[in-house]
């Protein structure tokens, strides 16, 4: 049997490694040392403290660039007035002064010493603002249509990518921004000083040209990427931008349309367009003239539609609409044969609340057999082209991960013979199209790689190959209305690590985590499961969890006893729970207080409305884990 950490690297995902970084205590140390060691003692004063400390956290992860830093300013008069200056143009210091001159001659060097496929990939980082944190899905699919990745007989180019990066951030070139309760990495970035070299290593090697309020005109001649972070009419007097491979727009103000309708009639050779966040409302009709586009992201756009002519982009390997207005895809885009990653959806939180969600997915029309290329398709709202669109599916068996809205009652057999072929499979979403609408999902075989599986559906009982599903991570059930207790069936589970029961997904009375259920578990989240009027918590259960969220139970009086014995517990939610409920935890006059003081953060919410996430949060904190 193939080893848990085998399968994770042949997934197509990147973890992070946890490098040794300074400390905020280290660092403060550092920098003083260095600054203070011939003066003071090796003690800031205090007018300077404050100051001192700021430039230090801009610097924390580089403790190379602390030691630089602190060489330039053991040069300069200890006053605030000669310090802000430093402060403030560390960016023109980098090029002028030796201290820190070595330290970018040193990034320099890191460069230098990639690999001939890493180089591209870093000088990436610098197409993007400072200080912004990039999606990593975003950024590796970006260099999949740059051409920086090929696939091979063992990966997809998408695995290939997320190696890419995980080898960046295992030299520390590259930090982690946010990351996944999984340990995947969800967002990243450079920091400035690395980011400055990076520009300068762009500008000498015609790699991408920067469009800002300051900059020089639009380059001519052989840069061959634009990034864009003002207003990109700026550039319609310019006839030079039909050479552009790759062009990003960060500017959220101002009309594109013009601008947009001069790329698609001047631009042929254009592989890459990103204008995620814009003000875009309008794509225009010869948006197919881009030939040779790979990806096209634009996502938190305005675009309600899409043009006919989408499929004549034989090239297009990924088109983002996510949270965008676009409802219909055109049947035209069955065409697209190299199509990789169909990503659409639109989230309304302002809508009053659903048990079937806020996100609307899209109609498709028959056809989409022919996109065999495949890897995600997500949401699309099923009930429109029915069993004959869903048993099409059963071509796309390269699905990474498949998102299924609006299901019907005679919709389940068609799907479960749908991913039974899809053994590639790691991410199924399946929502129906009324809470009550009961759905029968009892496939032939569990799908063997399947990771994450959520499921907004009325089930009565939990299908048979759920509990089998030896790589699952995340599991959410919502409206399932099961009739026995789930955790029975599920508690073996050998890799799960999140966990939610939403929306009256169990119909029972009593929740019981066993001894020894739940292992790896650390997140779990029961929401609005109106019958429950208790919850067991055996000792030597969910020994790893970190996160309890317990969310509108109204019939659970009680806090659970059985908390005590979860010594992980980093952090608990309880939202709208009965008034008794709230009250026997006050941290003063409490009877259950004992049961929860050991979590060193409790917090309490109650909704206030008018929107979804409008709470009020009372927070206990505890001194610590032995109070």
């Amino acid at each position: 049997m193939m080893q848990v950490a085998d399968f994770f690297k042949k997934s197509s995902l990147v973890h992070v490694h946890n490098l040794q970084l300074l400390t905020p205590k280290k660092a403060w140390e550092l920098f003083c040392k260095k600054v203070f060691r011939s003066e003071l003692g090796g003690r800031c004063p205090p007018e300077l403290e404050a100051l001192s400390k700021e430039i230090v956290q801009k610097f924390k992860q580089l403790p190379l660039a602390i030691v630089a830093i602190g060489g330039l300013l053991s040069t300069k008069a200890k006053t605030m007035m000669e310090w802000k200056k430093v402060s403030q143009n560390l960016s023109l210091e980098l090029g002028r002064n030796t201290h820190l001159t070595s330290l970018t001659k040193i990034l320099s060097l890191s460069y230098d010493g990639l690999p001939h496929y890493l180089k591209p990939c870093i000088l990436y980082f610098g197409i993007y603002p400072e200080e912004y944190s990039i999606n990593c899905k975003r950024l590796t699919r970006q260099w999949i249509a740059e051409g920086f990745v090929k696939s091979d007989e063992r990966r997809t180019s998408q695995q290939v990518a997320e190696e890419y990066l995980s080898e960046l951030i295992q030299r520390s070139l590259v930090q982690v921004s946010e990351v996944n309760f999984d340990g995947k990495a969800d967002t990243c970035q450079v920091h400035d000083i690395l980011r400055d070299v990076i520009v300068r290593k762009m500008k000498d090697l015609s790699f991408c040209h920067c469009v800002h309020e300051d900059s020089e005109s639009l380059a001519v001649g052989k840069t061959r990427r634009l990034s864009i972070t003002t207003s990109p009419n700026s550039m319609l007097q310019s006839s030079s931008i039909s050479h552009f491979r790759a062009i990003h727009v960060f500017e959220k103000g101002g009309s594109l349309e013009n601008f947009m309708s001069k790329l698609c009639s001047k631009s042929r050779i254009l592989k890459v367009l990103d204008i995620e966040g814009t003000s875009l409302n309008h794509i225009p009709k010869n948006l197919g003239s881009l030939f040779h586009l790979r990806y096209i992201n634009l996502r938190d756009t305005k675009i309600q539609a899409l043009p006919k002519s989408v499929g004549e982009l034989h090239n297009l390997e990924t088109l983002d609409l996510r949270d965008t207005l676009v409802h219909e895809i055109p049947s035209d885009i069955n065409k697209l044969r190299k199509l990789q990653h169909l990503l659409a959806f639109h989230r309304n939180y302002e809508a009053k609340y659903s048990l079937l969600g806020f996100t609307s997915g899209v109609q498709m029309e028959k056809g989409i057999k022919n996109l065999t290329s495949l890897q995600q398709l997500y949401f699309v709202e099923v009930n429109h082209g029915g069993v004959d669109l869903i048993q099409e599916m059963k071509m796309l068996r390269q699905l990474r991960k498949l998102g299924l809205r609006h299901v019907r009652r005679e919709h389940g057999n068609a799907i479960s013979a749908a991913v039974v072929e899809m053994q590639h499979l790691e991410d199924l979403n399946i929502t129906t199209i009324g809470e009550d609408e009961t759905i029968n999902l009892n496939f032939v075989s569990s799908p063997p790689q399947l990771q994450n599986l959520h499921l907004k559906a009325k089930l009565d009982t939990l299908p048979d190959w759920i509990p089998k599903l030896e790589y699952l991570v995340e599991m959410k059930l919502a409206i399932s209305k099961l009739k026995n207790d789930p955790l029975q069936s599920l508690k073996n589970l050998p890799n799960l690590l999140k966990f939610s029961l939403w929306d009256d997904a169990y119909d029972g009375e009593i929740l019981h985590f066993q001894n020894g259920g739940f292992l790896k578990l650390k997140r779990l989240n029961l929401t609005r499961l109106n019958r429950v009027n208790l919850i067991l918590i055996e000792k030597g259960t969910l020994p790893s969890l970190e996160y309890l969220t317990m969310d509108r139970i109204p019939q659970l009086k009680e806090v659970p006893s059985g908390i005590k014995h979860l010594d992980s517990l980093k952090e608990i939610y309880f939202t709208d729970m009965p008034a008794e409920f709230s009250e026997s935890i006050d941290p003063y006059k409490g009877k259950y207080y004992w049961i929860i003081k050991h979590v060193p953060l409790v917090f309490i919410r109650h909704w206030i409305g008018p929107n979804f996430l409008d709470y009020e949060i009372q927070t206990i904190r505890s001194s610590s884990k032995d109070s």
